[in-house]
């Protein structure tokens, strides 16, 4: 039995599957949905959990090779936002795309892991090393 770290078994399934460049969005409760790919949905409310909160987890296992978010991250939020991200973010390379271009990438990812976060523009595409 799994007791640290990722418990989710979807999520876990879903890890387990992305390969060398494959991407995988975590997206906010608001984010498009296709029916052409996996989505596993952990809102539980509006703000509940964040995409921080699952990029947190999944940063110690996954090796990323490049963030995707949008450029108007930047544009639409408080400083102390920003400056979490940043953080958590240290030391990989970060695209900021227009918001338009990343929600094309998204259908081509592996899954979308959707949390309640209301961060505006907060989505991620995370690809794999």
């Amino acid at each position: 039995m799994l007791k640290h770290g990722i418990l989710n078994p979807h999520i876990l399934d879903l890890l387990a599957r992305v390969r060398h460049t494959n991407t995988l969005v975590i997206s906010d409760w608001a984010f498009p949905y296709w029916p052409e790919i996996e989505t596993v949905d952990i809102s539980l409310t509006h703000g509940i959990p964040t995409v921080l909160d699952v990029f947190d987890l999944i940063r110690p296992v996954f090796e990323i090779g490049r963030i995707t978010q949008a450029a108007e991250f930047l544009e639409h939020n408080p400083p102390d936002i920003v400056s979490r991200h940043e953080a958590a973010f240290e030391g990989i390379e970060i695209a900021r795309p227009p918001h338009t271009e990343l929600k094309e990438m998204a259908p081509r990812s592996i899954g979308l892991i959707r949390t309640g976060d209301a961060t505006l523009y907060g989505n991620l595409i995370l690809e794999s090393a």
